[in-house]
């Protein structure tokens, strides 16, 4: 029965235990049936939902929700993305195992998305900490090291001399270790990589089989692998041996080159020290370069500075000596780790040069033959050689080619596809993660850990101290074995894997998730690719680009069919107030919980979906969730006057969501009625389709109003068939408005659908399918103005005359004054 007091609180705890006790959203294969996987960027288990998480998943479940009702079988799963740094400082700070932590908070996290509602099929529920699921993800890698795919270099890493371990780009802040505060070193370490390169065509290619990505999205991934056509030049060392190798897409520039600049860390440089009699100076420069900025972003806009070296190569089309620099801005791990410096050419070239005042010497001047200072500003655009000998007069774009062939021709240079995508470094210093299954035997060297013996276990009862890097390094137990191959003593590999990893391939594990004997079975082939994926954008680069690399692997494993993991990509905005984004810093955060608390989880999903499309910001506002809360107030107000005669009907109609009923006969006023509700209708899919969530609750709004404000009064005890008529209208109108608001706001719409006797549960219940007799209109509403005021409106026969919508008006009483 639907009481008076909308009570939230007891009809939502009522209708979740209903999905629990009949596991109404658990999914199996179903070859006969559509299929439709829908899957939002799993959560890190802080212990604690903000309003991200919230506005993320209520998007995903929305699509899951609305996809099931027409007719798809749908997989919705839920899992934790648990290895991570934060759990190792909490139990730093809180004297706790990562392990405990990590599964305390997911308990509880686990808890608060089922106080919302999701439709999640909890019985696939993984968390990537667990055994069972990094056991895969080890044989994976094993494959691949077997395969050649996974290898281990050294390389130069930035190393937190106070917690002893290597920090990503993103965890250098202003030289600075994000936690330590140490000033961070730029050190040459051993680590272990995966050949992401040797699938860079392909996952550039591929981006054209994904019409349904942002184009942002798309763009960020092409340029972060960054393909570019250009050639690699020989620079011969003067009175060495050695070559500098030069990668350039403008050799158009090459007669313009002034000096070379080559990284710190470039191994010429370690040569330098041996020989030069500056060495103390040179080496006091490269110190001082490994505690600069590292990211590429940072690089930009630092400061540049350089220190001669006293070696010189010579330009290998004039024969001109040109000195070598060290310089801050160059990068070992892109390109050869040495560049080409044309100042009349290149902005940061040209502040560099004027800085130490090289030489700037032009060589493009403008198409257009205008003047151009370039003592005080680089042109860098394509135009026409000057200064370079035979190639004068040449078009940058003839130049590429000839000054290539030229190189080419003399063995000083080959014609080169270049990516700026560079290996997956997937080591990691640190404890709470996946272990690498490698043994280092002294004799054997790197020994892949024998199928038999995966999964190498993680141990989860191990004392952490911050001040001794990995707690694997100093753990015998853990690191003393033997080698596999000639069973000497050896040591297991102590680094785990980025947590990146764990990320790659969660997706298709969800399919299959309780195989025990094999990474993916043919249920995986089934649910993926997956239909819809939802998350933020700050993923879109790495996340995204080691998901596809990974899907494509299993693939050549055999364990996938498809090319790529996702479909259709939706990435969507921020949540913010008072303009900023929320955080606690910033102190502007909102509750979810006690917002559920307050008003219930309908009106903070109807709320999320409410306030902006998905792809944009969205702006928090207290009086915008109050005002969706009155709306489902007055939803609920509605059914509870309406139920007996809703009741009525539908018991008679056998729940029968289709009400036949002869609506010719119904007057001009209901036809207009019924014609509106269809009107709503047939938008509400269009708009679901494309993820206005927005326009759909305006919608049902409209519907509701259409009830309660606009329908003409019910006279029960009066048997007309006109009567009757508006009878079925208003139970047709509900049942459409209840299954337009049931992916957004599912407790509410659950329950008055079972209390009004459409069905047993709206869940079972298909799309209401848009009646096209319902569209056609025999009337039109026309506004009347007298005297240029609108006096309001009358409602006229779509082929009346002038004569004929005259008279209506004179016999209308509002106008006859």
């Amino acid at each position: 029965m639907i009481t008076e007091e909308y009570n939230f609180t007891q009809i939502e705890q009522q209708i979740q235990k209903y999905w629990d006790d009949y596991q109404v959203f658990k999914v199996a294969e179903n070859l006969s049936q559509e299929k439709f996987y829908c899957l939002s960027m799993f959560p890190y288990p802080s212990g604690n939902l903000h309003m991200g998480h919230v506005r993320n998943y209520t998007i995903g479940d929305t699509i899951a929700r609305y996809q099931r009702m027409l007719g798809k079988n749908v997989l919705q799963p839920m899992g934790w993305d648990a290895f991570g740094l934060p759990a190792e400082n909490a139990a730093i700070e809180k004297g706790v195992q990562p392990a405990e932590w990590t599964y305390k908070n997911i308990n509880y996290m686990r808890k608060q998305f089922k106080r919302l509602g999701f439709a999640y099929d909890w019985k696939r529920e993984l968390a990537t900490c667990d055994p069972k699921y990094y056991h895969w993800e080890q044989w994976l890698f094993t494959k691949m090291f077997a395969k050649g795919l996974a290898y281990k270099k050294n390389a130069m890493v930035n190393w937190d001399p106070v917690d002893k371990t290597v920090l990503a780009n993103e965890q250098v802040i202003d030289g600075r270790g994000w936690r330590s505060g140490a000033l961070v070193e730029r050190r040459e370490i051993p680590q272990w990589f995966l050949k992401i390169t040797n699938y860079a065509d392909e996952l550039l290619a591929d981006l054209e089989q994904l019409p349904e990505w942002p184009e942002q999205v798309k763009t960020m991934q092409k340029n972060w692998i960054g393909r570019s056509e250009g050639v690699l030049i020989k620079f011969a060392v003067k009175g060495r041996n050695d070559v500098l190798d030069v990668f350039t897409t403008r050799v158009d520039t090459l007669l313009g080159c002034t000096y070379l600049a080559i990284a710190p860390e470039h191994p010429l440089v370690q040569v330098i020290l041996k020989n030069s009699t500056n060495a103390k100076k040179i080496n006091e420069f490269v110190n001082q370069c490994k505690q600069v900025q590292v990211a590429e972003e940072k690089i930009a806009t630092q400061e540049k500075i350089g220190m001669a070296t006293g070696l010189e190569v010579i330009h290998p089309l004039t024969g001109k000596t040109l000195p070598i620099w060290i310089a801050n801005f160059v990068l070992l791990e892109y390109g050869t780790g040495a560049v080409m410096s044309v100042p009349a050419h290149d902005t940061r070239d040209h502040q560099f040069a004027k800085k130490y005042q090289l030489p700037i010497q032009p060589v493009i001047k403008p198409k257009d033959n205008s003047d151009w200072n370039y003592a005080e500003q680089a042109f860098i655009d394509y135009g026409v050689l000057i200064n370079s000998g035979e190639f004068n007069d040449l078009t940058s774009e003839q130049a590429l080619e000839t000054i290539g062939k030229a190189l080419t021709k003399q063995a000083k240079g080959l014609v080169k596809t270049h990516y700026r995508l560079r290996d997956w470094g997937i080591s990691r210093q640190r404890y709470w993660g996946a272990p690498i299954p490698i043994i280092n035997c002294p004799v054997c060297g790197p020994v892949a850990v024998p199928e038999r013996d995966l999964p190498v276990v993680l141990p989860e009862d191990i004392e952490i101290n911050p001040n001794n890097g990995s707690p694997l390094k100093a753990d015998a137990s853990f690191y003393r074995t033997n080698c596999p191959n000639c069973r000497e003593p050896a040591t297991r590999e102590t680094d785990t894997f980025d947590t990146f990893m764990e990320s790659s391939w969660y997706y298709a594990r969800f399919a299959c998730v309780n195989q025990n004997k094999e990474m993916l079975d043919d249920r995986a082939k089934y649910w993926t690719p997956v239909d819809f994926y939802i998350g933020g954008v700050e993923h879109a680069i790495l996340h995204l680009l080691y998901a596809r690399f990974i899907h494509k692997v299993m693939r050549d494993e055999g364990l996938l069919n498809d090319d790529e993991p996702f479909l259709r990509l939706l990435t969507q905005g921020m949540v913010l107030k008072n303009g900023a984004k929320m955080s606690k810093s910033k102190k502007n955060t909102v509750d979810p919980k006690a917002l559920i608390n307050k008003y219930g989880a309908d009106t903070v999903r109807l709320f999320i979906m409410f306030a902006a499309p998905p792809e944009q910001s969205l702006e928090w506002s207290d009086t915008g969730v109050d005002g969706c809360f009155r709306f489902l107030k007055r939803l609920w107000q509605c059914a509870h006057e309406q139920q007996t005669v809703i009741q009525a009907i539908n018991i008679t109609n056998k729940k029968s969501t289709e009400i036949a009923e002869n609506w010719d006969q119904a007057s001009a006023q209901l036809k207009n009625l019924r014609r509106q509700v269809h009107v709503i209708l047939k938008q509400a899919r269009y708009d679901y389709e494309r993820h206005q969530f927005n326009t759909v609750v305006s919608g049902c709004m409209k519907l509701t109003n259409l009830i309660t404000k606009e329908f003409p009064e019910l006279k029960p005890s009066q048997v007309t068939e006109e009567n009757n008529l508006r009878q079925s209208w208003l139970t047709e109108t509900m049942g459409i408005l209840l299954r337009l608001l049931a992916p957004i706001a599912p407790h509410i719409t659950h329950f008055l659908w079972r209390e009004l006797e459409y069905s047993d549960h709206i869940l079972q219940a298909k799309w209401p399918k848009v009646n096209a007799e319902a569209l056609k209109t025999e009337t039109v509403e026309m506004a009347v103005q007298i005297n240029g005021k609108l006096r309001g409106t009358i409602i006229s026969a779509v082929d009346s005359d002038e004569k004929s919508i005259q008279t209506l008006i004179t016999a209308d009483a509002k106008f006859k004054k």
